[in-house]
């Protein structure tokens, strides 16, 4: 098959300018749509240029290089999670595509757009299904398209490390899922997305709760904070469990577990930290001690917050030296 076809019948009808546009990243949980726009000069040889899905990452890296090297104008166009959950994931992918466009310094004569659905952008086009694999200019929007997403997802791990998205891209992954369960949903999830989830699907109860419990260590650090306390670390993990914050003052480190209810029914946190807790605790600040040298003595506390949905202001309870 010519990869070639399509745009050699058009520039026979006299179209000089002919521009590819595809998407990424519609699927995921997690983070922004991308689009490009890409016009190529007719018939240039770029080696493996296809559909952006069937290569691996590497050749999706080197031919993104070449692309841009030899493309007469190329644009990229990005809608954001909050732009998928507010006008939903056709809508915001059709953004971004009318972004890459807007982009470009040339104006197309024509635009080969991948799919069934016109986004509608300024200029004649054509929708092609399975375009990626069928056209050249789509296929190297595609490229484009796909690998500016995964960079910037590589670059939400290091800001949100806890996800892994440098694995998974925010797709719905296993591994995604399970950090979903672990963590919550971070800043740059969709909601949207996750809704079925926190409905009642495999998960929702777990997400509900972490989300309770990052609200709980957020109160309880800011009013560590207002007691002139310093952090030290947030959420440190080892084999044996979770410390939610470390904080010291002039005289200790303090190792401190916080509880959030929003039920007067709910059992109070000094009553749910029970032995076992204790010891998982205990072992996981000796872990964090052996690693960290300090001269402060070690301390246990426990933050009890009570924050119905219906009240202002929590009422928190600062055990100190809990156990």
């Amino acid at each position: 098959m010519d990869i070639w076809a399509i745009e050699k019948e058009l520039a026979a009808d006299g179209y000089e300018l002919i521009c590819g546009i595809d998407e990424a990243g519609r699927g995921p949980l997690a983070g922004p749509v991308y689009a490009a726009a890409v016009i190529l000069p007719l018939g240039v040889d770029i080696r493996e240029l296809g559909d952006s899905k069937k290569l691996s990452e590497k050749t999706r890296e080197r031919l993104f290089d070449e692309i841009l090297g030899v493309a007469s104008d190329y644009g990229i166009g990005v809608a954001d999670h909050a732009e998928v959950d507010e006008v939903n994931v056709l809508k915001a992918t059709f953004l971004a595509m009318n972004r890459a466009v807007d982009a470009l310094t040339l104006k197309p004569g024509i635009a080969l757009i991948d799919g069934n659905r016109d986004p509608g952008v300024n200029c004649r086009s054509r929708c092609i299904v399975g375009g990626d694999g069928k056209s050249a200019s789509i296929a190297a929007a595609s490229i484009l398209a796909k690998v500016s997403r995964d960079r910037h997802m590589t670059e939400m791990a290091v800001k949100y490390p806890q996800y892994a998205f440098e694995r998974h891209k925010g797709y719905g992954t296993k591994l995604h899922y399970e950090r979903l369960c672990e963590h919550g949903p971070s800043e740059i999830h969709r909601t949207t997305f996750l809704k079925k989830m926190t409905d009642g699907e495999k998960g929702g109860k777990q997400i509900d709760a972490k989300r309770r419990g990052n609200q709980g260590e957020r109160l309880a650090l800011e009013y560590l904070k207002k007691k002139n306390y310093a952090t030290v670390a947030e959420g440190f993990r080892s084999r044996f469990g979770e410390i939610d914050l470390i904080v010291k003052d002039v005289e200790y480190i303090i190792f401190v577990e916080v509880k959030l209810r929003k039920n007067a029914e709910f059992a109070h946190a000094r009553e749910s930290v029970g032995k076992d807790k204790q010891s998982k605790l205990k072992a996981t600040a000796n872990v964090w001690l052996a690693g960290n040298s300090t001269k402060l003595q070690p301390r246990f506390d426990v933050i009890e917050i009570y924050a119905p949905d219906d009240i202002a202001e929590p009422e928190i309870i600062h055990i100190e030296n809990a156990f």
